[in-house]
């Protein structure tokens, strides 16, 4: 019997009513675990890249990516000129100035560390920049934002620690700019009003402060046309991290190149954990269903010693019963694989929709409910691993039946 024969017979046995009722169960609940395992790993993994994908753009899309400093001066030329003259870095959107320095708000009582950013809204890419702070505005207007009219820009968690309002003002204190006095070292700071709060809906709301450059840079004592760094923006902001090392070789120590993995780096490390550890506990399901194909394969061989034999004496070679059984496991993988794979794809891309309908509150994502980012790389992977594992796992039953000795098998019969 050739090859066709073994296939044909092994495509049989997988729709035959087979074996004893606790056999077909088996089967059965393998299949269903492959279908489960592959379509929850869809979903999953699709609204976790999908909280990634948020946190980049309210995190990421606020705080520098990258930024380039003097290591020698307190500030760097703020000309054209010079900002051309610097590298331009692969993924790389705009490169802009910046007056940016550590410092605290007070408000009556209250004070709170903030992250001071002198943004210039008429540079060549300051677009970039300013996108997601109009995108996320909840409250003011940020084109008060002017040269001279010391008015800034703080998140809503800033906002509701402070209890302060678009219209109310702030004393900003600088932690550089400070110039010494006959009573000691006087830090820079200034009455600014509030034009605006933004809601990133990410631990940046809690110490973005944005005003414009031309009042950061008198807040600091900054000399004309210096500003404090140059700050790069890139596609994908994770590619600031390699850029990073590459732009400190080049620019050399006069330099310091600072990426954002410095600030939040071990948050984007924990979220990839979660991922990984996610994945790895949703993928035990298909490695049970996987083992539940061994069980499964294994008591049909024991049910079938002499159908096996059978066609050994009709002229089946061992081979030809290698695939038979490797065919029928096979067989449960592939569909399994697929309908888990419609299935997932159909779930994740119906996800607030399926939530809404069982009146699950998703009050906390906001309005928009929760993000789903599906990566078509990473879905292969996912059905390729369910397959892979279908496979391994059908290897050793398949065998044990290619090694059934047919007289052994047929004297009792």
């Amino acid at each position: 019997m050739g090859q066709s024969a073994a296939i044909y017979l092994g495509l049989r046995y997988s729709r035959a009513k087979h074996g004893s009722k606790f056999t077909r169960f088996i089967n059965r609940f393998a299949f269903a675990g492959i279908v489960v395992g592959v379509a929850a790993l869809i979903v999953v993994s699709s609204v976790m890249n999908g909280f990634e994908q948020q946190l980049k753009q309210r995190i990421l899309g606020v705080v520098p990516q990258l930024t380039v400093s003097s290591a020698n001066t307190a500030g760097l030329s703020a000309t054209d000129a010079f900002i051309r003259q610097l590298p331009t870095l692969p993924g790389e959107r705009a490169k802009v100035p910046q007056v940016s320095s550590a410092g605290v708000v007070q408000s009556g009582g209250q004070l709170r560390p903030v992250l001071i950013q002198g943004l210039f809204p008429e540079v060549d890419g300051a677009a970039v920049q300013w996108q997601p702070l109009q995108q996320h505005l909840q409250f003011g207007e940020i084109e008060r934002l002017q040269a001279g009219s010391y008015g800034v820009l703080i998140g809503q968690a800033l906002a509701q620690q402070l209890d302060v309002w678009p219209g109310d003002s702030i004393r900003v204190i600088a932690a550089a700019g400070g110039v010494y006095t006959p009573l000691g070292l006087m830090p820079a700071q200034r009455q600014f009003t509030i034009v605006g709060i933004v809601a990133m809906q990410s631990e940046a709301d809690g110490q973005l402060l944005v005003m414009h450059g031309s009042d950061a840079a008198r807040l600091l004592r900054l000399p004309d046309s210096q500003v404090s760094n140059v700050r790069y923006y890139f596609t994908d902001p994770f590619q600031a991290i390699n850029a990073a090392e590459y732009l400190q070789q080049q620019l050399g120590p006069d330099f310091n190149v600072r990426s954002w993995r410095s600030q939040y780096g071990e948050l984007f490390d924990a979220v990839n954990m979660e991922k990984r550890m996610v994945g790895l506990m949703l993928g035990l399901i298909i490695a049970v269903a996987a083992f539940n194909i061994v069980s499964a394969l294994m008591m049909l061989i024991q049910d079938k010693q002499t159908d096996i034999a059978i066609l050994q004496t009709m002229g089946m070679r061992k081979s030809g019963i290698y695939q038979m059984f490797l065919m029928q496991g096979l067989t449960n993988g592939v569909i399994g694989s697929l309908l888990g794979l419609t299935a997932g794809v159909l779930l994740a891309g119906n996800l607030n929709q399926v939530l809404s309908l069982l009146q699950v509150d998703l009050s906390f994502t906001g309005q928009a409910g929760l993000p789903v980012l599906m990566q078509p790389e990473q879905i292969v992977t996912i059905v390729l691993a369910a397959l892979l594992l279908t496979l391994l796992a059908t290897l050793y039953p398949a065998w044990r039946a290619s090694q059934t000795q047919p007289a052994r098998a047929l004297t009792y019969e």
